[in-house]
């Protein structure tokens, strides 16, 4: 079914009515909501590439792309860019301890040193008597 509109002087071209998405008419749907589903639910792409001479091997490439929302990527787990000093100012350059940790090693480290001199006396001790 087509309609006419008035146009100065006339009647102008006819036009289709106006059917919104997903409401009986099929209509084609935007690259706004393509992008918007794919970067909802993920896509994955895997592909190798490999280069062989007289079935020997010499490259083997594997491509891997994710393609993902940050949203869901964090879902997923990945979430590198936000340790990466190249791409966050909030990610730190070296990890800073803090004191638990720091105290701790400190006195894992002084354990183990006694443990070594322990067994340095009885290393020594077995090559006298032997």
């Amino acid at each position: 079914m087509t309609t006419t509109e008035p146009v100065a002087g006339g009647l102008g071209p006819p036009r289709l009515p106006a059917t919104p998405y997903g409401q009986g008419a099929e209509a084609a749907p935007s690259l706004a909501d393509i992008l918007e589903r794919v970067l909802d639910k993920g896509v994955v792409i895997a592909g190798d590439i490999r280069i062989n001479l007289l079935d020997i091997e010499l490259l083997t490439i594997k491509l891997r792309l994710l393609v993902a929302s940050v949203d869901k990527a964090k879902e997923m787990g990945i979430d590198w860019w936000e340790h990466d000093p190249s791409l966050s100012s909030r990610a730190r350059t070296r990890a800073v301890p803090d004191d638990d940790a720091e105290r701790s090693l400190t006195e894992e480290n002084a354990r183990l040193r006694a443990e070594i001199a322990a067994l340095r006396v009885r290393a020594e001790d077995r090559s006298v008597d032997g």
